[in-house]
């Protein structure tokens, strides 16, 4: 899939970072993308069957917006969107978008804030590869970005969100998880990051594998479990994150 700057302007300084979602009910991939407009980064979305043919569908959150992906399923009767715009509002934030068509987005809610003072994810936070679906939730893994003055350091944290109301938070982590710590990891194009777009789910339905871009260099995958990181959360998450009523 390459940028069509002819029929899709927006794609002009090309695209980026998809996120990937097997929706069932249209028997499709959607790959929601960043669109690199003039304008800046935008969410676009297309949808495919086989990865050689796409029906782009153009930008659905115009810029500055990235960091989406689409739930699987409805809920209720609406299509679900993840995705952090930037506003000068205190930093870069999670927010959820609803649509009846993936075309026409709506209801928009504040679901995750990015922290502020020291924390690993003060100031501006981003959803990591596609909430992943359990029997106690939606997994979110979600990257934090701290700067420091030797450049931004990007790691990553969990939440987990309601099966039936996915903006309402039911436990976020207070440290994070996973970081920069090997070489390819550190050192690179732009040190110090792990950012994540993707991932697959074994056989077993339990283990994870994860698929990140380290340093901006190369990509690395590494393996864990489902459970393993729920079980982790409920133990060292709080029990809710009040995002919608801060703001």
């Amino acid at each position: 899939m390459l940028p069509d700057v002819e029929r899709f302007p927006e794609e002009i300084w090309g695209i980026e970072d998809p996120r990937i979602t097997y929706v069932a009910e249209l028997a499709k991939y959607a790959i929601v993308y960043t669109s690199y407009s003039r304008g800046g980064p935008g969410v676009s979305l297309a949808l495919t069957e086989d990865f050689y043919s796409f029906e782009r569908y153009g930008v659905v959150m115009p810029p500055e917006d990235k960091d989406a992906a689409l739930l699987p399923r409805r809920i209720g009767k609406h299509w679900a969107l993840l995705h952090r715009p930037v506003t000068t509002w205190q930093g870069a934030h999670m927010w959820i978008s609803y649509s009846p068509d993936l075309r026409h987005w709506g209801s928009h809610k504040l679901i995750l804030r990015a922290r502020q003072g020291g924390w690993w994810d003060a100031n501006k936070i981003g959803l990591s590869p596609p909430p992943i679906e359990t029997d106690r939730g939606w997994l979110i893994i979600y990257h934090g970005v701290r700067p420091t003055a030797s450049g931004s350091l990007y790691r990553l944290g969990l939440a987990l969100f309601d099966s039936q109301t996915p903006e309402r938070c039911v436990l976020r982590g207070d440290t994070w998880v996973f970081g920069p710590e090997e070489v390819y990891e550190r050192q690179g194009d732009v040190a110090n990051i792990v950012f994540p777009c993707g991932y697959t789910l074994a056989p077993d339905g339990d283990t994870l594998n994860l698929y990140y871009g380290a340093a901006d260099t190369c990509v690395a995958m590494a393996t864990s479990s489902v459970h393993a990181l729920i079980d982790w959360l409920q133990c060292h998450g709080q029990p809710s994150c009040h995002e919608v009523d801060a703001w």
